[in-house]
C-alpha cells in the first residue's frame, strides 16, 4: 500500500473534533473519562464472562465477549490520538504509514462489529423463535465459526478499502478535516479520480451496513411476533429485556455510519459529530446497557466484588 504515496506527502494533520477548540482542557477530561469508562467497563465484562464457565458456554455471552473486546480496541484506535490533540495541536500530526494503520484498524474493527451485531440478532432469533432446536443449531462449533467469520470478513473489508484508498497519489494539502483517518476525508486529499473509490464505498459500506441492519430488523420482527405469543407476562418481559439491550445498541451503531458513507458529500463537521456516536459513545454505553439489563452478568459481577460465599448466604 505504501507505493500509493508517490508524491511525497509524509504526514497528515488531523482536524480534531468539531466545536472543541475553544475549551480543549475541558474536552480532554470529558473524553478521558469516556475512554476510561469504555476500556474498564468492556474489559470487566470480557474477563467476567471468560472467568464464568457457565456464561462462556452460552452463545449470547460468547458473542458478548467478542463485542466487549472489539469495543475496547475500536475506542483505542481513535480516542488516544484525540486526547493527545487536546494537549498540544502538534500531536494531531499522523505519519502517512500511521494513517494507513489507523484507517485499516478502524474499518477492520468497525466492520467486524457490524457483522457481529447481525450474528447476535440471529442468535436471539433462534433462542426465542426456535427454542427447542436452539442448542443444536447454535452449538459451540457453529458459534466459533460465526465469530471467526465476522473477524475474517472484517479483515477482508478493511484490506479492500485501505488498498483502494492508499493506491492513489497524495500531492497536498495534507489537512484531514476529521478527527481520525477515515476514507471520505482522506480521499478528498487525493490527486486523482476517486469515482471508483466512492462507488466501492457505497456498495461495500453503505449497502452492506444497510443490509445487515435490514437483516437485524427482520430478525427482530420475528422475535416481536414470538414475544407477543408468550402466555405469561413474566415470560414476555424476560424475552423483551434480553433483546431490547441489543436493539438499542444496534440503532445507535448503524444509523451514523450509514449516513456518513452513503452521503459522503455532506459536511465534515456533520460527519464528525455523527461519528462520535458509533466510535466513542456506543463502545462506552455497551457495558452499561448489557450489565444493567442482564441478571446473569450482574450476578457474575457480584461474585467478583463481594464473593460467591456472600451471595450464597443471602
Amino acid at each position: 500500500m505504501e507505493p500509493g504515496n508517490r508524491t511525497g506527502v509524509k504526514a497528515f494533520i488531523l482536524g480534531g473534533l468539531p466545536n472543541t477548540n475553544q475549551f480543549p482542557v475541558l474536552f480532554f477530561f470529558i473524553f478521558l473519562v469516556i475512554y476510561m469508562l469504555t476500556v474498564l467497563g468492556n474489559l470487566l465484562i470480557f474477563f467476567t464472562i471468560l472467568s464464568e464457565a457457565q456464561l462462556h458456554r452460552l452463545p449470547m455471552y460468547f458473542f458478548l465477549c467478542h463485542l466487549s473486546f472489539l469495543d475496547t480496541c475500536l475506542s483505542s484506535v481513535t480516542v488516544p490520538k484525540i486526547l493527545a490533540g487536546f494537549i498540544m495541536t502538534r500531536y494531531r500530526t499522523i505519519s502517512f504509514t500511521g494513517c494507513i494503520v489507523q484507517l485499516y484498524s478502524f474499518h477492520f474493527l468497525a466492520s467486524t462489529e457490524c457483522f457481529l451485531y447481525t450474528v447476535m440478532a440471529y442468535d436471539r432469533y433462534l433462542a426465542i423463535c426456535r427454542p427447542l432446536t436452539y442448542a443444536t443449531l447454535m452449538n459451540r462449533r457453529v458459534c466459533s465459526g460465526l465469530a471467526a467469520g465476522t473477524w475474517l470478513t472484517g479483515s477482508v473489508h478493511a484490506t479492500i478499502h485501505t488498498s483502494l484508498t492508499f493506491r492513489l497519489p497524495y500531492c497536498g494539502p495534507n489537512q484531514v478535516d476529521y478527527f481520525f483517518c477515515d476514507i471520505p476525508p482522506v480521499l478528498k486529499l487525493a490527486c486523482a479520480d476517486t469515482s471508483v473509490n466512492h462507488t466501492v464505498i457505497l456498495a461495500n459500506i453503505g449497502f452492506v451496513a444497510a443490509g445487515c441492519f435490514m437483516l437485524i430488523c427482520v430478525s427482530y420482527g420475528y422475535i416481536a411476533a414470538a414475544i407477543l405469543k408468550i402466555q405469561t407476562t413474566q415470560g414476555r418481559h424476560r424475552a423483551f429485556s434480553t433483546c431490547s439491550a441489543h436493539l438499542t445498541v444496534v440503532i445507535l451503531y448503524y444509523g451514523p455510519p450509514m449516513f456518513i458513507y452513503m452521503f459522503p458529500s455532506s459536511s465534515d463537521s456533520t460527519h464528525g459529530t455523527l461519528a462520535v456516536f458509533y466510535t466513542i459513545i456506543t463502545p462506552m454505553l455497551n457495558p452499561f446497557i448489557y450489565t444493567l439489563r442482564n441478571k446473569e452478568v450482574k450476578k457474575a459481577l457480584s461474585k467478583w466484588f463481594i464473593g460467591p460465599s456472600v451471595l450464597q448466604d443471602r
